[in-house]
């Protein structure tokens, strides 16, 4: 529903400070990437390009990259600057090299399976310059460790887009075989439409495998955390204390530095 609909995903989860741009800004600049027009970022999962072009702003050469052709073409309307191409994260080869890859909104967690994660950080290894940065942001695997409140209880949000109001329902449930968060999400349009069931799934990583999955391919973490960040209750903001050292929290922040 949402990935053929880039519009109406913009008025779900409005992001009219470009908080989640603004924080991959910060934590490139604060670990020491290159920057200005030479250096290049690849943003991975850049949906409808918004993170992209707010990094494309602020100076970088930008590629974002998305299987969903939605919202490369939404991406290239709305949000121009950037190089948009068509991209599988789980193998990117042959997109350039980088001085370093973003990857935010979860967007990493669709690697679901080992096979897929290796995937994922062969390409960034292969596409990133020595000592480039890769950095992500997603939810917690850790989290679900103990917090199960809002697993199984359907949450209700409403939007208007365009005039036509939308209701989703969410149900939240752990795969714990598969090592999945499993989300069923079901829409109802008041234009009559018939209902749209929407289903898909997050890899949940613990940080400490995150870490040896990173040590394997030739990374060293910089930072590893659970906040503040772009989607943190409160968000980070530029003035925001040191990254903390915990990871309690339901979402996880990682910048990593390829070994030279």
């Amino acid at each position: 529903m949402l990935t053929d609909n880039p519009a109406l995903y913009e008025a779900r989860f409005p992001d009219p400070g470009r908080l989640a741009g603004r924080w991959a800004a910060h934590c490139l600049t604060r670990y020491g990437a290159d920057t200005g027009p030479a250096a290049r970022v690849l943003d991975l999962g850049c949906g409808t390009g918004r993170d992209a072009a707010h990094l494309h702003r602020a100076g970088w050469s930008v590629v974002g990259a998305d299987l969903s052709e939605a919202m490369l073409e939404h991406a290239r309307a709305r949000h121009p600057g950037p190089e948009y191409v068509r991209a599988d994260l789980r193998d990117f080869a042959g997109l350039g090299t980088f001085d370093a890859v973003v990857c935010l909104d979860s967007a990493l967690l669709y690697c679901h399976t080992n096979e897929d994660l290796d995937g994922f950080l062969a390409s960034c290894r292969r596409g990133l310059r020595p000592g480039g940065l890769l950095v992500a942001e997603m939810r917690n695997g850790a989290h679900f460790l103990g917090h199960t409140a809002h697993l199984g209880v359907p949450a209700v949000n409403h939007v208007v887009h365009q005039g036509t109001s939308y209701r989703s329902t969410t149900t939240l449930y752990v795969d714990r075989a598969a090592q999945l968060l499993r989300r069923t999400r079901t829409w109802t349009a008041g234009d009559g439409s018939p209902p749209v069931e929407q289903r898909s799934a997050w890899r949940l990583l613990l940080p400490q495998e995150l870490r040896h999955f990173l040590t394997a391919h030739g990374f060293t973490v910089l930072a590893l955390h659970d906040g503040p960040g772009p989607r943190t209750d409160p968000p980070w903001h530029e003035h925001a204390d040191q990254p903390g050292t915990t990871a309690d929290g339901d979402r996880l922040h990682l910048v990593a530095r390829l070994n030279h």
